[in-house]
């Protein structure tokens, strides 16, 4: 009861309305957020066994100490509507679209090998970027990180190729659609049109990754003139004919696509209430269908295909553990926000905001980027959005720019470090298992911040200053 005390000193509020009042919460609410982040940041790095075998009970603790909470300090139902709100609304479409991407990406399967020459590695980080708008960060990560690996298996400078692949696959490239990285989904989720992101974000990822791009090729070409003056070592993967696997997922992968594009342009006004949470017929036809197309995805799909891909569930059964406490760790952080200049939380408002109230498009893209490179990219882009206002209409008109400054710092800066976005350690891991002396985590930093955080200074000047 002293915990529900210094929680919420008002409480006689606490059942009347459903709806839970952010500007009678204090800070300490988001404590369990700010604790799971923390864990999911830490944990890997620092406690490495107990996390991979204790992490789902660690992230159920942090959740617990939400929900519980909540049902105390403002009743049972306020509490339950809160949580399955953001269980069924949001986080149920959002698991679905990754498993879908990650199960069906899994089946295809770039067989062959071709000699990693400056121009071959920059052809294929290009069109690694492209595909991660297509399929998502994590299946263009997982479809084409093995053949990049193999293409320069035979050269001793092969680091910074996964770095860049890093930077450009897992996270840039992803900026141009809601498939492409999970915080714009979420913002999809929240009312965000699907092409919106396409017409008021190719400018800075085509100016961001073209300079990312061209800042490799300069690197790659140095350091492959470089080995041309040393002995030659045999190559243990030699070059074979290159070929495309698992066709048969490619109409899966449209198939999504279009049952997403469907939920955007249909809307027959039917939805049912689940415990007071209402769901829309139409995202409830979109999840089941991309669910069917995963499914399928796997009697289609060749055994050896998904083998020689290194493909298993440990990955996705991850983010569906980690990203369900997270949206429900942020209800009550959401429910603050949304109270603005009065909830706990007024100071960040300030903070980007100007002395006349107007939104700073470049607080919004550097503080968004900042946590983003530290936490995990989706949640931070939600905090940001509720801190905008959280209307998708007038984020979308008036506030472009600073809808558009939230998504470019929330996707780009998610490759400022390992742990950023979720593809970002899974091509870490798997390069290092390849025998690839990638860098540590603060060997890693100098790399972005070497690269990355002079390209994010021009581009925050020229699009959102």
């Amino acid at each position: 009861m002293i915990a529900v005390a210094m929680l919420f000193p008002g409480q006689a509020l606490a059942a009347e309305e459903h709806a839970l009042p952010g500007a009678a919460m204090s800070l300490w609410w988001a404590l369990p957020f700010a604790g799971l982040l923390l864990s999911i940041a830490t944990g890997p790095l620092l406690f490495h066994h107990i996390w991979e075998h204790h992490y789902g009970k660690i992230t159920a603790l942090w959740a617990a100490l939400v929900i519980v909470p909540l049902a105390l300090a403002f009743g049972i139902p306020s509490a339950t509507e809160a949580v399955l709100h953001a269980l069924l609304a949001e986080y149920m479409s959002f698991i679905i679209l990754l498993f879908a991407l990650y199960t069906i990406s899994g089946g295809i399967l770039l067989a062959g090998n071709i000699h990693g020459t400056p121009l071959v590695n920059a052809g294929l980080l290009l069109a690694g970027a492209i595909l991660a708008s297509v399929i998502g960060t994590t299946g263009a990560s997982m479809v084409l990180i093995r053949p990049i690996l193999r293409a320069n298996d035979n050269r001793p400078f092969n680091a910074h190729v996964v770095i860049f692949f890093i930077f450009l696959v897992a996270n840039i490239g992803g900026s141009l659609t809601p498939l492409g990285d999970p915080p714009l989904f979420v913002g999809f989720l929240r009312g965000v049109d699907f092409f919106w992101i396409t017409a008021n974000l190719w400018r800075e990822t085509l100016f961001v990754g073209g300079m990312v791009l061209a800042v490799f090729l300069c690197i790659d070409i140095i350091l492959h003139r470089r080995e041309n003056g040393a002995p030659k070592t045999r190559d243990p993967t030699p070059d074979t004919k290159v070929r495309l696997r698992g066709l048969a997922n490619l109409p899966l992968l449209a198939g999504v696509v279009g049952a997403i594009l469907l939920s955007a342009a249909w809307k027959p006004g039917v939805s049912f209430s689940v415990l007071g949470v209402s769901l829309e017929l139409q995202n409830l036809v979109r999840d089941a269908i991309n669910l069917a197309l995963a499914l399928l995805s796997l009697p289609l799909s060749y055994k050896s295909h998904r083998e020689a891909n290194g493909f298993d569930w440990g990955p996705i059964a991850e983010v569906a553990k980690l990203f369900a406490g997270i949206f429900i760790c942020i209800v009550p952080v959401i429910a603050i926000l949304r109270a603005s200049h009065d909830g706990a939380l007024a100071p960040l408002v300030a903070l980007v905001s100007s002395p006349s109230g107007q939104p700073n498009d470049l607080a919004y893209f550097w503080l968004t980027g900042a946590l983003s490179s530290f936490l995990d990219n989706a949640p931070t882009y939600l905090v940001f959005f509720e801190l905008a206002g959280g209307d998708p209409r007038h984020l979308m008109t008036e506030f472009a720019s600073t809808l558009a400054a939230i998504s470019a710092g929330a996707v780009f800066m998610g490759a400022n470090t390992y742990i950023g976005n979720a593809p970002n350690f899974m091509v870490y891991a798997i390069a290092r298992h390849r025998g690839v002396k990638m860098p540590g985590f603060f060997g890693y930093m100098l790399w972005s911040g070497l690269v990355l955080i002079p390209t994010f200074l021009i581009a925050g000047f020229l699009f959102f200053g």
